[in-house]
């Protein structure tokens, strides 16, 4: 015998940023306004009514009563002892788009994993070498560190790591990292400069001066950059550029 849910009562809540005092959500099937429920098989109208127990349309009775749903302040709360409300609600096309339910399991559970990549991105930068402190600081915060002190660069990549743990425990994974960190340097040391308003990269070097690519609309220099200079033309400008550095 299978367990069966336990009824319950439910809140939901309206999506999106801006909160109407009164929000009136569709509750039949119209010709100007579908209101269907697609079955796997076919299209079923819905129809929210008080006084019948089901909400689809056609197995309802003609003495059907209805009653506007009305959302205040952005919320709804729904009672256990009103299931077919709840039926409909869940079968709603707004659902998951103009409204949704309070879970806060699921809530408790997404603030669980939050907090978690939270304090592994704190521990790993806590255990980061100066190496990969600096490499952290150029390609994440993007930076100049030829004036920062180690508990300077250290303090700037916690506050990053509390801020973005997703982001920066992604990054310490990235293969590409220490090439991008290359890459800054590049940049740092005026070997290669911007130009044409920060659109194309060229050589800032005695013997050339030369164009040598251009960065995308909205991409990250130091990522375009390694990732040409993992390429077979590439590795010669990589090496010309490091024996610069030296």
């Amino acid at each position: 015998m299978k367990n069966q849910a336990v009824p319950v009562d439910k809140i939901y809540i309206l999506r999106g940023d801006s909160t109407p005092l009164t929000y009136m959500l569709s509750s039949r099937n119209t010709r100007r306004s579908p209101l269907l429920h697609f079955d796997g098989t076919s299209n079923r109208a819905l129809r929210y009514a008080i006084n019948q127990k089901t909400p689809f349309e056609e197995e309802q009775d003609g003495n059907a009563i209805l009653e506007p749903i009305v959302f205040v302040d952005g919320a709804l709360i729904v009672p256990k002892t009103n299931p077919v409300l709840q039926q409909f609600l869940s079968l709603h096309p707004g659902y998951g788009e103009v409204f949704e339910e309070v879970n806060n399991e699921k809530d408790a559970v997404v603030d669980i994993e939050h907090f978690n990549a939270e304090l592994d991105a704190q521990i790993a930068a806590r255990d980061l070498n100066v190496e990969m402190l600096e490499a952290v600081a150029r390609v994440l915060l993007g930076v100049s560190i030829e004036k920062m002190s180690t508990a300077e660069l250290k303090r700037d990549v916690f506050v990053y790591a509390k801020s973005y743990p997703t982001d920066f425990l992604s990054m310490l994974n990235d293969p590409m990292l220490k090439l991008q960190n290359t890459c800054a340097k590049f940049f740092e040391y005026n070997l290669i400069v911007m130009k044409n308003k920060e659109r194309d990269i060229y050589f800032n070097l005695p013997q050339n001066k030369k164009k040598l690519l251009t960065v995308p609309y909205g991409e990250d220099k130091n990522y375009i950059l390694a990732s040409y200079l993992q390429t077979d033309e590439g590795i010669e400008v990589l090496k010309l550029l490091e024996n610069n550095i030296k």
